[in-house]
């Protein structure tokens, strides 16, 4: 049987170490003069280029490598657009010189295309994506608090869980500033997706740990947390891994803007997996102690 509560103060520790990880990142990122995540057009305003190729041979990162080798921005969302020679960029604020070489750097590789608008994008979208993206997390994490606390009929299975959520945001954020990943309105999908899958896995923990304390009626808090997570280990790994091949494959396969929505998933799942089976007990442990539970032993 694992000693999930037994070793809890080793997996603290571990989470802590990420997430400080990530806010150290943050820091030097900001001190840098580079801001604290690599922030797209739809969180800074900027630019958006219509532009007709005239040629449908190439791809979506051959024109990535012409924006990178043409002006300071590592990322940009490059759309092509079904049907047409068409394809919409999107990217930070330009200065006038890294603008002109962007544009004949385009011309250069599309000798017969032609620039067919360029818009700019206002802050205060950005300013309302910001405000979006915090309230979807929250309002995701509220409903689940809710359906959880009612269906285990226990507040504390409830903030338990909310509590696994919010860790496992907080190392997908981590990795978007370590990482450097493009900060967009992939994001907003990004983390729901994250936490929406999260919480199987601790559902299933949770309902096992039901089961069991009317079968281990003599047990402690401990005890009974170690069978459950035990009990469903495999099943928690299995249906991971299955998730993560496929995602891990779209990350090899796909375009830079599907590599910079899969990468944080692939990071979520794990992290995840993680949460459920080694971070998520301790702390219902840590909220749920009785007598039986005073001199639970440390690893």
């Amino acid at each position: 049987m694992l000693r999930i509560i037994e070793n809890r103060a080793k997996f603290f520790i571990i989470s802590a170490a990420l997430i400080g990880a990530g806010i150290v990142a943050m820091i030097m990122n900001a001190s840098a003069g580079n801001g604290a995540f690599n922030l797209d057009v739809d969180f800074t305003g900027g630019i958006s280029i219509h532009y007709d190729a005239a040629r449908t041979d190439y791809s979506n990162d051959d024109i990535v490598d012409i924006i990178r080798s043409t002006t300071s921005l590592d990322a940009a969302q490059v759309q092509r657009i079904i049907g047409t020679t068409e394809v919409s960029i999107r990217m930070r604020e330009l200065d006038a010189v890294e603008r002109n070489a962007l544009l004949d750097a385009l011309a250069d590789f599309f000798p017969n295309g032609e620039l067919l608008d360029m818009d700019v994008i206002s802050p205060t979208v950005s300013g309302e994506m910001q405000r979006t993206a915090i309230t979807a997390f929250l309002l995701a994490c509220a409903l689940m608090l809710v359906y959880i606390t009612f269906r285990f009929k226990d507040i504390r299975t409830g903030g338990t869980t909310i509590l696994g959520l919010v860790h496992d945001g907080l190392i997908v954020l981590a990795a978007y500033a370590i990482l450097r990943i493009p900060l967009n309105t992939a994001f907003i999908a990004a983390i729901l997706t994250v936490i929406g899958y999260s919480i199987n896995a601790t559902i299933v923990i949770f309902d096992r740990l039901r089961e069991n304390k009317a079968l281990m009626k003599k047990s402690s808090n401990a005890e009974l947390m170690n069978t459950s997570v035990t009990q469903t280990l495999k099943r928690s790994i299995y249906t991971s891994l299955s998730t993560l091949f496929t995602v891990v494959c779209l990350y090899i396969l796909g375009v830079s803007s599907v590599r910079d929505f899969t990468l944080p998933i692939i990071v979520g799942i794990i992290s995840g997996t993680y949460s459920s089976t080694c971070l998520v007990g301790p702390i219902w442990y840590e909220l749920s102690k009785d007598k039986k539970d005073k001199k639970a032993p440390q690893a």
